[in-house]
């Protein structure tokens, strides 16, 4: 195939360049030629010889044949040149094509390339990326662990925060709580989240609020941690007092955000110190007791003595029994200053002033001072150098100890002459300056000492006689603060050898004699009926009052707040309303002065109260139409109803006679059934008690003694720590609470000694407090017994 394709190239090249003239002449001799061989060698084969007509034949044959061979090969010879032709054009289409082709081949190379190296360069970012999303993740990872070990350590913090018993909270600049931990939350009664955004103002009351701002606002001025003592009272009523230390605290950029604040309870050391105090209290009684005691026996040692002293006597005799005599007086001195050496290091001197017959005072001191002489030999004169006023305000036995004391001493440093008492006076319209000179003749004072003889404990020595050992050195630094007590003072001038004077002055208001008249109430016996409303807060009081009126037939409705009383009271609802005065919310006065401005007619608006009566006329000035003290007693709710409800509707004698018949009952009942051992009578309101149970019966009150004896201990504590605090509002509110809670189930005793509790104007009412405390106490569950022993006993 390949030689024939050759062949042919090779006959259209020659065709070509001979030209189709030449080339068909030369293709008739060729094939001319080839017949005429053809002709001779078939003639050959046939016939074996070759004649002149074979060759003609050839001849013709070629000639014939060769326009045709030229005509086909001619055709051929276009049609391959046209072939040829078109092969060339695509031939030079294919070469601008493969040109193309290399030219988008080189293209394709070089975008290969490029690719390749985008491809290098994603891989490397890939790669990359593929470093960074580990990191990452390693960064994440070591985030999260981060995060979680913070957020253990926060956890840890708040945990421990928490279990402090301590109080700790921050707050910003404005004051505003940021979060705070368990122990702040349970004082405050609100949870951290409630707390959060509130400020002082919002969660203390007033006073403490104010002080708290205060010292804040002095922290973030001086820019310094500070430290206070705050007493702080806890959502049930009870006081702890608190040693609060505030800090500033600050961010990483040192930016100042507000401050840190701890607090930690200081009540058991308060009360340890308290209870050191009432320690020394107690054994200052104690020592007080026992000189009082051993006193008696001494002044009895000292008057027998100096009567023996006037009889004959052998010298022996004589000076056996002035010792004594002396020992006895000495002895008795010492015991002064023992208790006043006590009072005066717990600053505890206090005057108690009276009134007092100064002209009888001033005798009698004559008499006493001429005995301390007498017994040394020594001279002794009262000079009243003027008129001295009659009667006087004064703590006489503080006075008289003042006096004693120079007197003592002036008998003591003189060995011979005497010692003169003069007393004069300035009186004036209301009061009088007295002035006391104790003049001896001794060994005096030396110039250099006398600014130091007021000092406790100091002795002048006196020459070799050391004089100054009898005694403690405490007589003239506690009669100098006695004196100064009293408004005056004392003043000495002495020279060595010849004596000295003390000098005291006072001023005394000037009194009248004052006769004390005891004025007697009169209590009329009850009655029932009613529709009461009444204002009470405590639980017992309502039990037992409503129980009471209740069985006597009357319909109680009750309100323990001041708000609710105002919106529930409708005066055409009621006959008569009883109103508690002290609420936890605001006064029965503030009831009652509500009301009036609110309606014009009212029934009649009665004041309980726990406190003893003797003067209605605040209670009456201040919009109440009487007053009852609490526990409701049988006798007291019937004079109300009798003389406010009753005598409205009523015809007074058929009132009068049911009253008397009903109390002529009630007293028969009480004599036939009442206990009467005086211990009973004592411990118990046997009265209250005995009128109650034949009314109510006694379950009643046994539900009313298991209540009474589930608050007391919530009262106690709250009263304790109004005690540690010092809080004289709060232990009288207490106080006042156990009263009425006392006086509702009849425990007299009880309700007796939570009255002076309640009652700081009572002279020494703080000295006394912590016992009375105590007594409540230690004596309530007693009384209770004695309670249930004689109910079980009354109600067989």
């Amino acid at each position: 195939m390949k030689q024939v394709k050759i062949l042919a190239q090779f006959y259209v090249d020659l065709l070509v360049k001979l030209g189709i003239v030449r080339f068909s002449l030369l293709l008739a001799l060729g094939l001319v030629a080839l017949a005429v061989i053809v002709q001779v060698g078939v003639t050959l084969i046939l016939h074996g010889s070759v004649n002149d007509i074979d060759i003609v034949r050839s001849v013709t044959f070629g000639l014939l044949i060769t326009p045709w061979a030229v005509y086909f090969l001619s055709v051929v010879v276009d049609q391959l040149e046209e072939s040829r032709q078109r092969l060339s054009k695509l031939v030079t289409k294919l070469e601008e094509m493969r040109s193309r082709d290399l030219e988008l081949n080189q293209q394709l190379q070089d975008n290969i390339s490029q690719l390749n190296l985008e491809i290098e360069e994603r891989k490397k970012a890939e790669e990359a990326r593929e470093e960074a999303m580990q990191d990452l993740e390693n960064e994440v990872y070591q985030r999260e662990n981060a995060q979680l070990a913070v957020a253990e350590q926060s956890a840890l913090l708040k945990s421990f925060l928490d279990a402090s018993p301590d109080l700790i909270y921050y707050r910003n600049e404005k004051n505003q709580f940021s979060g705070c931990n368990r122990a702040m939350s349970e004082l405050l009664g609100k949870t951290e989240k409630e707390l959060v955004g509130l400020t002082p103002w919002d969660v203390y009351p007033e006073e403490v609020a104010k002080k708290i701002i205060k010292t804040d606002e002095e922290l973030f001025h001086e820019n310094n941690a500070m430290t206070d003592e705050q007493w702080l009272v806890y959502p049930n009523g009870k006081r702890a007092l608190f040693e609060l230390r505030k800090v500033p605290f600050y961010s990483r950029n040192g930016r100042r955000l507000g401050l840190m604040g701890f607090g930690r309870d200081i009540t058991e050391r308060k009360k340890y110190e308290d209870a050191l105090e009432k320690a020394s209290s107690d054994k200052t009684s104690f020592i007080s007791t026992i000189s009082h005691e051993l006193r008696t026996p001494l002044n009895g040692i000292v008057g027998l003595s100096r009567m023996l002293l006037d009889t004959e006597l052998t010298d022996e005799q004589r000076g056996y029994l002035r010792t004594v005599h002396v020992s006895a007086i000495t002895l008795g001195n010492i015991f002064n200053d023992i208790i006043d050496l006590d009072k005066s290091d717990r600053r505890r001197l206090e005057l108690m002033p009276k009134p007092l017959d100064f002209h009888e005072f001033v005798d009698e001191m004559g008499n006493i001072s001429q005995l301390m002489a007498e017994q040394k030999g020594l001279r002794f004169d009262l000079e009243c150098l003027t008129d001295l006023p009659k009667n006087i305000e004064v703590d006489s036995t503080r006075l008289r100890q003042v006096l004693w004391n120079l007197i003592g001493n002036a008998t003591k440093f003189t060995k011979q002459g005497g010692v003169i008492l003069s007393v004069s006076s300035e009186i004036h319209e209301h009061d009088a300056d007295i002035v006391f000179e104790v003049e001896d003749s001794g060994v005096g004072i030396p110039k250099s000492e006398i600014d130091n003889i007021f000092a406790m404990y100091y002795q002048v020595k006196q020459g070799d006689d050391n004089i100054h050992a009898v005694g403690t050195g405490i007589g003239l630094a506690v009669s100098r603060q006695l004196v100064q007590l009293m408004g005056g003072d004392i003043t000495v001038d002495s020279e060595v050898g010849e004596g000295s004077t003390f000098r005291v002055k006072i001023r005394v208001p000037l009194v009248e004699d004052v006769i004390e008249e005891e004025i007697v109430t009169e209590v009329k016996p009850e009655l029932t009926g009613l529709s009461i409303f009444m204002v009470e807060d405590i639980e017992l009081n309502i039990t037992v009052a409503k129980s009471l009126l209740e069985s006597l037939g009357h319909e109680v409705t009750v309100a323990m707040r001041g708000d609710e009383a105002l919106a529930m009271f409708k005066p055409e609802d009621y006959d008569l309303v009883l109103l508690d005065i002290q609420l936890p919310d605001m006064t029965g006065f503030d009831i009652a002065q509500q009301l009036r401005e609110k309606y014009q007619d009212l029934p009649a608006l009665v004041a309980l109260t726990a406190n003893v009566i003797s003067d209605k006329t605040e209670y009456l000035e201040k919009g109440m139409d009487e007053a009852i003290s609490k526990p409701l007693s049988v006798k007291a709710i019937t004079s109300v109803i009798e003389n406010l409800v009753l005598s409205c509707s009523y015809e007074e004698d058929e009132v009068a006679e049911q009253l008397e018949s009903d109390h002529e009952q009630l007293e028969s009942d009480h004599e036939q059934s009442g206990p009467s051992e005086s211990m009973i009578d004592k411990l118990l309101d046997l009265e209250m008690l005995t009128s109650y149970v034949d009314i109510v019966g006694t379950k009643p009150v046994y539900a009313s003694i298991e209540m009474f004896e589930k608050m007391m201990p919530d009262y106690i504590a709250i009263l304790d720590s109004n005690m540690v605090a010092k809080d004289q509002d709060g232990i009288k509110f207490e106080a006042h609470k156990i009263k009425g809670a006392a006086g509702s189930i009849g425990l007299k005793h009880i309700q007796q000694v939570a009255q002076k509790a309640q009652s700081p104007e009572l002279p020494a009412w703080w000295e006394n407090i912590n016992d009375w405390v105590d007594e409540i106490k230690n004596c309530y569950q007693n009384d209770i017994d004695v309670l249930k022993a004689w109910l079980k006993q009354y109600g067989k």
